[in-house]
């Protein structure tokens, strides 16, 4: 195939093609975890975190909830991916070999939403959320009735095994937030002109992209590193669903995620599967039924591996 800009016009739309489909191929979970939020500055201001109102009787005039300013702000960050195909390939019929690394180029783009969602996860007990704590924390001040702070945890770490999250992922507003500025663009440096094809022989495609995550309400989130047992779990779920909000308010969260790195995958799902569990009573060991049976929705994920 010679380089011309008709030839190059047609192997950019086969190429483009092939990446397409690896971006709708790859199955995306981060969806489930983030509020996600289209995004057109360089960054975005979450002055609403910090606060969630509830519906009251109306009584008289509307009351106003003035929304505690947090000065929490995630930056959009740009990514790329970028592959080099000879142009001796091009010229002797022999590129479309590189067509599943187009594709690849695709499943990456898709997934990188994922890496960046449950990567940040795992970095919750130390990355700082809205309040200035980590995300996972034992010390979140949350307001009592008399208007004094009082220290609310939403993390376990007494353990020394793997991290295991639990999550409220019913509402709209999720316990993470993706931020959506630039969504995967395929793109090329194909001319006879271009540097790369001129100096070094080689034509360039790549994906770019622009976008960030950030924390959420930590209420909706609870982490332990303890071994994940019935008793732990449900400790989890409980701490979650007795979450309260400023002055004592109730928030009615409802845990429904369970999220576990690839090592935990097996017991996570026998713990949310198995009609049975072994229990000891006495010194002798027997069974009785699983009340975690089909609680909690497990999602496995190796980007937190």
């Amino acid at each position: 195939m010679q380089l011309t800009p008709s030839s190059l016009k047609t192997l950019f739309t086969g190429y483009k093609t092939a990446f397409q489909g690896g971006l709708t191929e790859a199955q995306s979970l981060y969806q489930k975890l983030t509020t996600v939020v289209p995004s057109t500055t360089a960054s975005e201001e979450y002055g609403w975190l910090g606060q969630m109102p509830g519906m009251r009787e109306w009584i008289g005039e509307r009351v106003v909830h003035g929304l505690e300013t947090h000065g929490y702000s995630i930056k959009n960050k740009p990514f790329e991916l970028t592959v080099g195909v000879p142009r001796t390939t091009i010229e002797d019929d022999t590129y479309g070999v590189y067509t599943p690394m187009m594709g690849e180029l695709g499943r990456s783009a898709a997934a990188h939403p994922d890496q960046l969602t449950f990567g940040l996860l795992a970095l919750g007990t130390t990355e700082k959320c809205y309040d200035g704590k980590p995300f996972f924390s034992a010390n979140h001040p949350v307001k009592k009735v008399d208007g004094k702070n009082e220290n609310v945890s939403n993390v376990d770490a007494s353990g020394n095994g793997p991290w295991w999250y639990v999550l409220d992922t019913s509402r709209s507003i999720k316990p993470l937030i993706f931020q959506d500025r630039k969504k995967p663009n395929f793109v090329a440096m194909t001319a006879e002109t271009d540097p790369n094809v001129f100096t070094k022989a080689e034509l360039v495609y790549g994906v770019d992209a622009r976008c960030n995550v950030g924390f959420g309400f930590w209420q909706m989130a609870y982490a332990s590193n303890k071994p994940m047992t019935a008793d732990n779990v449900w400790a989890a779920i409980d701490a979650i669903e007795g979450c309260k909000g400023d002055a004592g308010r109730p928030l009615a969260l409802k845990a429904t995620t369970l999220v576990v790195p690839t090592q935990l995958q097996r017991q996570a799902n026998k713990l949310m599967t198995a009609e049975l569990v072994p229990v000891t009573v006495g010194g002798d060991t027997t069974t009785e039924s699983n009340d975690l049976k089909d609680r909690l929705e497990v999602i496995v994920s190796g980007w937190m591996s």
